[in-house]
């Protein structure tokens, strides 16, 4: 067994997995953002259509998600799909549901905020909009980062569902070396990145978090 090039291909298959969150998150944390608004607003249709759509994104499986995202153009509408729209609709996918969970996530420290904050702002003379970007989402984001950053280190995890639409990020390039070279070895060394991966994030936002503690 070439060691060298075992790890290589493994390699590969990181950098992957390693776009498939770094999009996931670029596209999900703003989205998710937009559907707390809606999960808050006054409007009853915007309300209880943001409602919906969380509840169906939170309660069926990611797998199941990212097989519609992919072959649901040809199912429904008859398009052809071609090799190359395999990673987009694992983009797709991934920011769909990650953006559900961010928006409750989002909605719970927004509406964790005293409502004296909001009456303070107006009596400034403060718009919603100077009130919310100014004042609420600096104490939010610092609120919330905690179950973010859970989201975040799942994330990393999910990015193996990949598979179930053939894009070959790392668990699927280790399976595939593990069934060709009958070794365990690709997958304690798939273990080793995502631990690795995962240890990296989670020291990033704890980093972030004590840059936003405001008591130290």
């Amino acid at each position: 067994m070439d060691i060298g090039k075992m790890l290589t291909q493994l390699g590969s298959g990181m950098v992957i997995s390693i776009e498939i969150f770094l999009l996931t998150l670029l596209f999900s944390l703003p989205l998710g953002l937009v559907l707390s608004f809606g999960r808050m607003s006054k409007n009853r249709i915007i309300k209880s259509a943001a409602k919906i759509y969380i509840s169906i994104m939170r309660g069926t499986p990611l797998m199941l998600q990212l097989m519609v995202v992919y072959f649901g153009p040809y199912y429904i509408f008859g398009l052809k799909i071609s090799a190359a729209y395999r990673f987009t609709a694992v983009i797709i996918g991934f920011a769909l549901n990650y953006a559900a969970y961010f928006a409750e996530i989002y909605r719970s420290g927004i509406e964790s905020m005293p409502v004296g904050q909001y009456e303070a702002c107006k009596v400034l003379g403060y718009s919603k909009i100077q009130t919310f970007g100014k004042i609420i989402l600096p104490q939010v984001v610092k609120r919330i980062l905690p179950p973010i950053t859970n989201e975040v280190i799942t994330l990393v995890k999910d990015t193996s569902l990949a598979m179930v639409i053939a894009v070959s990020e790392m668990f699927t390039t280790a399976k595939a070396i593990a069934a060709a070279q009958t070794t365990m070895v690709p997958f304690v060394v798939a273990a080793i990145f995502y631990y690795i991966f995962n240890l990296l994030v989670a020291l990033v936002m704890e980093y972030i978090e004590k840059k936003l503690n405001y008591y130290h």
